[in-house]
Parts: C-alpha cells; structure tokens; sequence
C-alpha cells in the first residue's frame, strides 16, 4: 500500500512522521474520513471544506489549495487501485519543540490513507445494532467545538472501550448535562410520529457529512426534521432509531440501554434512508 505523507507516496513501511510532530505529542490536528464508492470520492468537496473550517478554528494555516488536496486525495486511490474504499486524510500541526506552544511548528504535515475498510457486517444491517449508554460525556461544546474534527479522540475511545467490554460495539455519549450529543464514531437520529429528530451540533454533536446528506433525503423525501435536545427517555420511546457516519453509512439500531427500539426490528423509515443514501454514493462525488 501506498501513502501519502508530505509530497511523497511511500510504501507504508516507509510512511513515518517525526516523534516531536505535535499531532503526537498533543493531538494538535485535523482529520478526515471519506469514503470511495465504485471510483466516486463521496462527497469530496464537502470533507475538504470541513476540514478547511476545523483548519480555521485551530488556527492552522494549510499550505494546500482544495483542488491540490482533491488530487492528492485521488491519486492514493488510484495509486492502491481501489474503486472502494476509505480515505484518512490527516494535517498535523507539524514539527515542532516539546513545549505546548505551537510557535516552534513551522510547517505542518500532510497525510493521506486510502484502504479498504468494512466497520460493520452486512447482518448488523439486516438485523440491527445494540447500543449503551456509556459514562465517559462527550467534550463540552464550549471547551472544544464538534465543528472541529480534531485528532483529539480520547474521550471516544474510552467510550468505544467502556461499550465494548460490556459487549457492544457502538455507544451512546451524552454531553455534560445530560442531553445525547453522539455516538463514539456517528451521529445519532431517532424517528417518533412521522418526525426524524438528531441532536444539534450545540449538544456536541459532530457536523457529520453523512449525517447532512441524510438531511438532504429527508427534504426530498417530505419527512420532517427536528434538531434539539434529546434525552435517553427520547431514544427508548422511539419508533425508529439509527446512526449516521462515513464508515457507518446509515445503520439501524434496535436496542438501547437493554430496551427495544419500536418492535425490536429496523424500521420502514430507516430502511428508505439507506436506501436512498445507497442510490446518491456512487454519483455525488469527485471521480478519480
């Protein structure tokens, strides 16, 4: 496999970055996750533009031009010959002294992964997830923004750990008063009375790309969409439940914190969701 690491494609024994690279030491970068489907970079322009805000808010200044990274970004498909996939595209803060300050970090780094990836099997598709509710909160929306996709990702992998020794592969996260704000890796919609509801990026949710192209088949769909503030109570009374991501897709949940979601089986409504996603994937994109 080739990767893309600061202007150069190199086998990924040979992909390294410094140890005194700040997205190391402190986290202090950005990233994105994107998928490839039968040669479509879904939804390209949207990820670049997202990570052209995270990069704003950080006050990291990215040498690249949008088409420049859009290249590159395709070229590592090509160069892996995949038609499917997954692409990590990640800007560090860059070299830099062992001190927090980021003054000393003159250039930052680049780096681009296309793989193949599968996060779910197609029979949690068919029959649905199992999720929990999980103690670790999700960063408050004032300490840090879900605007910005940082590489920042404790707090969810404790939460990812907290599921999984319990045996669950998918958690809930509530922010710090109590409210959902998302999942460990997707944003979390729920259907009740005809209305999808999904928590707002103030109760921490991320700003999900696939979550926005379900916003997208909602309004041509007609179904109405509410974004507020959800409680636990809200998830266990619902009709329908499921989660948004760009590994994820669009995947059905049944069960939440030991009680069925509707009868227990994915919904009519989740089901035309992944099926109108699964028709946009292949034709709202960059082709390579």
């Amino acid at each position: 496999m080739k990767v893309y690491v600061d202007g150069q494609f190199l086998d990924q024994e040979d992909a390294k970055i410094s140890v005194f690279d700040h997205g190391l030491l402190y986290g202090d970068g950005i990233f994105e996750g994107i998928r490839l489907y039968k040669g479509c970079v879904f939804k390209l322009e949207e990820h670049l533009e997202r990570l052209e805000y995270s990069a704003k808010a950080i006050l990291l200044s990215m040498p690249w031009s949008r088409q420049e990274l859009s290249d590159i970004v395709c070229e590592a498909c090509r160069l892996n010959g995949l038609t499917d996939g997954y692409i990590r595209l990640v800007v560090t803060r860059g070299k830099g002294s062992l001190g927090l300050s980021p003054k000393t970090c003159t250039v930052p780094s680049l780096i681009v992964i296309a793989d193949r990836l599968w996060l779910y099997p197609p029979e949690y598709y068919e029959n649905g997830l199992k999720i929990i509710t999980v103690p670790t909160r999700r960063v408050n929306a004032a300490a840090l923004s879900p605007g910005v996709k940082s590489l920042n990702y404790l707090n969810n992998i404790m939460a990812k750990m907290e599921a999984d020794r319990l045996g669950y592969i998918e958690a809930l996260m509530l922010n710090d008063q109590g409210y959902i704000a998302e999942c460990t890796g997707d944003n979390v919609f729920i259907c009740h009375k005809g209305t999808v509801w999904t928590p707002p990026f103030s109760a921490g949710a991320l700003k999900g790309v696939t979550r926005q192209a379900v916003l997208e088949i909602a309004d041509d769909l007609g179904v109405p969409v509410k974004e507020e503030n959800l409680t636990r109570y809200d998830v266990w009374v619902a009709d329908e439940c499921f989660l948004t991501g760009t590994a994820a897709e669009v995947i059905p949940v049944v069960e939440v914190d030991g009680r069925p979601i509707g009868d227990g089986t994915p919904g009519k409504m989740t089901e035309k969701f992944l099926t109108e996603f699964r028709s946009k994937v292949a034709k709202e994109g960059t082709f390579l």
